[in-house]
């Protein structure tokens, strides 16, 4: 009963630390935008827009560029589907002779649901952002100088960071499945996995005009 609450509290405390260094970025992002890579990064998509909004025969590459993107998105949501499906087939294997109303609500059994929304997460949020680059595709490849450029130029800005935002979130639940995977197989490692993926994210974290070289998520 001991070790089985100090498992339960392992498992806590990572989320813990997950949830205390996102909380973190989010407070610094709101005292100063250029503060992480990912609040400077939505300047900068946001300022991207409105440039190309001021540049005549910027369409094309408007639209080149939001490929890459979208590309990115795809194999990002491809791979979360691919991930996802070997996961629920594993689980399926594994209780499929169970009863759920009668299975207990262990630690293992949460985590294993946990790594299934994890996974549910990054194909979702992966989904939305491809969509919303996608409508962002429409919206700066209109000529520039025309009124329908002035008219959604807002709204291709609110657009971007928007799906911006969502890859971001994408790559983040991504690297979230790490301590669960951890917590599957040894649930008093998953604190100290938590707070080395935290320690390595601090780094892609800091924008690179702080001195860090590396690109946020």
């Amino acid at each position: 009963m001991i070790d089985e609450g100090l498992r339960w509290g392992a498992a806590a405390l990572s989320t813990a630390v997950l949830i205390a260094y996102e909380l973190h970025l989010r407070r610094a992002a709101r005292r100063d935008p250029m503060a992480t890579s990912r609040s400077a990064h939505t300047v900068l998509r946001e300022e991207w827009v409105e440039a190309l909004s001021r540049a005549p025969g910027t369409e094309v590459l408007a639209v080149q560029s939001l490929r890459n993107a979208v590309m990115s998105a795809t194999m990002n949501a491809s791979t979360a589907a691919l991930v996802l499906m070997g996961s629920i087939s594993l689980l399926w294997s594994k209780h499929q002779n169970a009863r759920w109303d009668e299975h207990p609500m262990t630690l293992g059994l949460v985590l294993e649901l946990g790594l299934v929304l994890t996974l549910c997460a990054a194909f979702v949020c992966s989904a939305i952002a491809m969509r919303y680059y996608h409508h962002v595709g429409f919206a700066v490849s209109l000529p520039v100088g025309s009124p329908e450029r002035a008219r959604r130029t807002p709204l291709a800005v609110a657009y971007v960071r928007r799906a911006g935002l969502m890859y971001s979130w994408s790559l983040r639940c991504f690297l979230f499945v790490l301590p669960i995977a951890v917590g599957l197989l040894n649930t008093f490692v998953m604190p100290i996995s938590a707070v080395v993926l935290v320690a390595m994210l601090a780094l892609f974290d800091r924008p690179p005009e702080r001195g860090s070289a590396a690109s946020g998520m």
